[in-house]
Order: C-alpha cells, then sequence, then structure tokens
C-alpha cells in the first residue's frame, strides 16, 4: 500500500480562510492581523478583555530514539480528537527551525493526518519571527563591537565577550570564526562564533515575556560580557534594548493557523530544548487557554528535559498549572531502550521490550511522584506492533494506576484521538493533581540541580568541575542564585551519558559549566558539549526540496 507523504496530505487539504478559524476561536477581528488568508497574528491586548482560563494540557513523551516517538503528531491528533468529541479546544505548539527543517528532520508541523497547515509556510518563513529575533541578536552584537570599536566606555573585555551572532541555518563553518581583521577601521580581532537563531536568549526572552515591556525590561538584562574587572556588561549599559524590542514588536504576537481538521492552533516560538527551556511561547499558552475549555501543548525532547522545564521554568515563571499530562510511548522505541537494533524492531521481541520500558516507567513515576500530576500514555501504535507487547505495556503502566491508550492520529487524525481525548477530559476533571515543582527556589544552584539529578534522572549525585565551582560562586554573588535551572545535556538518556538507554541508576552527572541567561531568567548547567549550532548530515533534507513553476513545493516531510 502506497502513504501517501505529509507534504501531500497537507497540500490536498482544503483550508478554511483565517478568518473562519478565528471565528472558530472566539477571536473578534479587531485583534486579527492576517498575513494572507491562511495565517494571522493576534494582538496581545485579545488577553485582557478575555477572561476566560481552560485547562493545560502537556504532551511529553519518552526518552527520544532514532525509531521516533510522535509527540508533535500526537499533540495535533488529541486537539482534533478532542474537537471531535464536542470540546472547545486550541492547540500550542512551537515553530518549527530552519536547520532541522534543511537538516535531518525536513519539516516539524506534525506528520500524517495529524498536522498543522499551511504546512509550507510553517515549516518556511512563516511570519517573519525567526528573522525578527535574529536581526535583534545581531544589532546586539553589533552595537556591542561598535562600543568597543568608539572607544570602550565600559571597559570590556574582549577575551571575556559571551555574546554571538545567530543565523537560522545549520553551518558548522561558523562555529568558530575570528572575525575584525582588515586593520584597526574595521573592528577589534576577536575569537567568536555563531549560534543558531533558536539557541540565541532571545528567543528563550521572546518565549518567556508577557508582554511588550516585560520583554523590553528582560531584554535589557542580557549579559553580553564582562569588563576587565569581571563586572557583567548589559544590553542595558549599551542602550539597545528599546531598537531591539521594535524589532520585535510583531513577533512577540502568537501566530494563528489550523490543523488539517479545523482547529485553532498557536504557532508560536521554538527555543532550544537544551540550552533553552523547549517550549512554546507564554503568550501563546495563556491565548489558548484564554480562547478554549482545553489548550493543549508540548515541550521538547523527551520529559526530562522538556517537561521538567516546562514545570520548572515556564510554569513557575507564568503561575501556569497543567491538569494533565499525555506521555507519547512507541513499542519500537522502548524496544530500543531495550538494546535492540533499529534494524530488528519490527519483530516481536517481549524480552527487549522489558528492558525497555523503565524508561517510559520512570517518566510516568516523575510525573505522578514528583509534580504530582494526573498522567495518561499515549502509544502511537505501528502495524508491527503485536497484541502481546501492547498488553505488556498496560499491564506495567496500570501497577502505576495509570491507564494506556492506544493512538492512531497519524493514519486516522482526530478519529484516531477520540479514545485519548476522553481520556484527558476524565484526567482534568475526575483526578485532581497537586502539582508541586520539582525543587524550590530558594534552595541554593548546586541543591536545585542535584534535586533534578536525583529526583528526575534517578542518578546518584552531581560532580561539579572546578571551573562550575568559581561559576557558581560568582553567580551567587552576583545575585542569580533564586533562579530556577535550565540543564543542557544530552537528549537520548536520563545520565549525561547518550549511550545509557533505558532507566540508568547508580550514576553521577558531571557539570562542567554554569553560565546565566540572566534576560531569560534561568541558569544554565552545561553537562557535555552541546551544540549550539549544529551542522548538517551527510545527505541533508535540503537536497530533496524543490519548487515547481506554480510555486507548489516538493520534499518537506
Amino acid at each position: 500500500m502506497a502513504y501517501l507523504s505529509d507534504i501531500e496530505i497537507a497540500q490536498q487539504c482544503k483550508m478554511k480562510p483565517i478568518t473562519e478559524i478565528a471565528d472558530k476561536a472566539g477571536i473578534p477581528q479587531k485583534y486579527l492581523e492576517q498575513y494572507g488568508n491562511y495565517k494571522a497574528k493576534i494582538d496581545l491586548s485579545l488577553m485582557k478583555e478575555n477572561k476566560k482560563q481552560g485547562k493545560l494540557v502537556l504532551v511529553t513523551a519518552i526518552t527520544p530514539t532514532p525509531a521516533g516517538e510522535g509527540k508533535t503528531t500526537t499533540t495535533i491528533g488529541l486537539a482534533d480528537g478532542l474537537s471531535r468529541i464536542g470540546e472547545n479546544v486550541c492547540v500550542a505548539l512551537r515553530e518549527p527551525s530552519l536547520g532541522p527543517v534543511f537538516g535531518i528532520k525536513g519539516g516539524a508541523a506534525g506528520g500524517g493526518y495529524a498536522q498543522v497547515v499551511p504546512m509550507e509556510d510553517i515549516n518556511l518563513h512563516f511570519t517573519g519571527d525567526f528573522h525578527a529575533i535574529g536581526a535583534a541578536n545581531n544589532l546586539l552584537a553589533a552595537m556591542l563591537d561598535n562600543h568597543i570599536h568608539q572607544g570602550n566606555a565600559l571597559g570590556i573585555d574582549v577575551r571575556k565577550i559571551t555574546w554571538k551572532r545567530c543565523v537560522d541555518m545549520n553551518d558548522r563553518q561558523l562555529r568558530y570564526v575570528t572575525d575584525g581583521l582588515g586593520g584597526k577601521v574595521n573592528g577589534v580581532p576577536r575569537e567568536d562564533g555563531f549560534d543558531i537563531t533558536v539557541a540565541s536568549e532571545i528567543m528563550a526572552i521572546l518565549c518567556l515575556s508577557k508582554d511588550i515591556d516585560d520583554l523590553k525590561e528582560r531584554l535589557s538584562k542580557i549579559i553580553v560580557g564582562y569588563t576587565y574587572d569581571d563586572k557583567p556588561v548589559t544590553c542595558g549599559q549599551l542602550k539597545a534594548q528599546g531598537a531591539m524590542t521594535a524589532l520585535l514588536k510583531d513577533a512577540i504576537k502568537p501566530n494563528l493557523v489550523q490543523t488539517l481538521e479545523g482547529t485553532p492552533a498557536l504557532v508560536h516560538g521554538g527555543p532550544f530544548a537544551n540550552i533553552a527551556h523547549g517550549c512554546n511561547s507564554v503568550t501563546a499558552t495563556k491565548m489558548a487557554l484564554s480562547l478554549a475549555d482545553y489548550a493543549i501543548t508540548e515541550a521538547g525532547f523527551g520529559a526530562d528535559l522538556g517537561a521538567e522545564k516546562f514545570l520548572d521554568i515556564k510554569c513557575r515563571m507564568a503561575g501556569l498549572t497543567p491538569s494533565a499530562v499525555v506521555l507519547v510511548a512507541t513499542v519500537r522505541a522502548l524496544k530500543m531502550h531495550g538494546g535492540l537494533a533499529k534494524t530488528e524492531l519490527g519483530n516481536e521481541n517481549l524480552e527487549a521490550l522489558e528492558k525497555g520500558i523503565p524508561n517510559l516507567l520512570k517518566h510516568v513515576s516523575n510525573i505522578k511522584d514528583v509534580y504530582k500530576l494526573p498522567c495518561v500514555v499515549a502509544v502511537n501504535r505501528f502495524p508491527t506492533d503485536t497484541d502481546n507487547e501492547i498488553d505488556f505495556i498496560i499491564a506495567k503502566c496500570k501497577e502505576l494506576g495509570v491507564n494506556v491508550v492506544l493512538s492512531d492520529v497519524w493514519a486516522k487524525g482526530g478519529e484516531g484521538g477520540v479514545e485519548l481525548a476522553k481520556e484527558v477530559v476524565r484526567l482534568c476533571n475526575e483526578e485532581k493533581g497537586d502539582f508541586t515543582f520539582c525543587y524550590e527556589s530558594n534552595l541554593t544552584i548546586e541543591e536545585k540541580i542535584d534535586a533534578i539529578v536525583r529526583k528526575i534522572y534517578g542518578g546518584y549525585g552531581v560532580t561539579f568541575t572546578p571551573n562550575a565551582k568559581k561559576q557558581i560562586a560568582t553567580l551567587t554573588e552576583l545575585g542569580f542564585a533564586d533562579c530556577p535551572i535550565c540543564m543542557a545535556k544530552t537528549q537520548y538518556s536520563f545520565s549525561d551519558d547518550p549511550t545509557k538507554l533505558g532507566a540508568p541508576s547508580g550514576f553521577t552527572v558531571t557539570v562542567r559549566n554554569i553560565k546565566i541567561s540572566a534576560g531569560a531568567g534561568f541558569i544554565v548547567a552545561l553537562t557535555g558539549d552541546i551544540m549550539t549550532m549544529p551542522g548538517l548530515p551527510k545527505v541533508p533534507a535540503a537536497e530533496r526540496i524543490d519548487v515547481d513553476n506554480n510555486g507548489v513545493i516538493t520534499g518537506l516531510f
């Protein structure tokens, strides 16, 4: 049987005018700023008028594997499933980055019959948010280097500059550069580098800001480097925040699109799930909550990274309380965690599944026992999954008091998400959570990191390098000790070793560096070599992407 590609499915969809989607979501036309017929921005002032407060549902997943889990697809399919059973729902998602779109992913707008559209626009330039973020980031870099060139009144040590330029593309050639060459008129020579736009602190700031004033204040707090006597230098001292905010005045507004089934969708922001918190914007999430009875959102990577940061950083800062959590898993991925090779995943193997399922159970336990939230496991069923394998997962999850629902949204869209939708409604209305953070803000930096490692990862403790200890002392002295922690570690393991699959125990996590994202308001703890400028693979997705004379794009998937 020949299956249609994601882009073929999306292009066959007869989209509704965005004004019709806005009407369905209850958005008055005066708050709508159209970008063509099928996408629009929503003015933030709508939230001041609309006092509705829906229930927040987080979709997260097991530790990712090359076998795939389908978190975004499940998020969209769940929203369509809720719509099918008559619920008023809005979905809030991250925007795709051009780097992964042209690199490995080839697109990130869902899959199969659970997608947001217009898929091509969302995956490419969309409404220009990422370009605006890149421009603001690079304006600050230009003003920083110009300040040094024009006499360096702030006494900035060029060896201690921490701010990098960015571009929304995977380009390993730009990781380490030397700039300012060519003589005195061309700047001060120094070693430098680029980040991908989604790793810029401005992306994290935009996604955590509640309005223009908050955005401007956060931008002013960005630390760009240090003086000769190790005093931090901020964006505010360079007087750049006003112009940067001007570049971002439209980018902070959430983008309205639709699912294949016409469910309203807010697609906005996309910070890295490693170096930042990996969630869509606070404005989009709060907008969704103000519009619908159920706001469905997701967080990047597995629950140990995405959900932990969503709950401990985003919810803490924005005052959000989730009503339920959906944990996405596949039999294939769990067998991979049990040591099975990707080529062998199509065969029934209960032994491998038994070895791999502790990964799922640890994530479930974290949601229920650490964060004290109602939880359901959504299993994306593949044709090769056997009844024995599914029954095994159901039995294991029931031991923890968690239901398992089979999801078939990739093949059936909202119809395949109806049973999951019914369970989510039940959880939200019948099982009241007692939302608790993993750690309290008044703990020391070391104590907060230790809490994450022990409670969420299942580790034995933390080892801090001498350099990390020194950085912790400096940040504590500067008054940043109350900030939440953003752990930067591999997404492929609970530990900081990507080869340790399943649910490892008895390990320690080594924190090598500590840095402050002062504007975003969190401390980043780096546990290894976290890539903030990815490279393209040997055969990038870009080689398959094309457009014909009628403007029809092919190759996105």
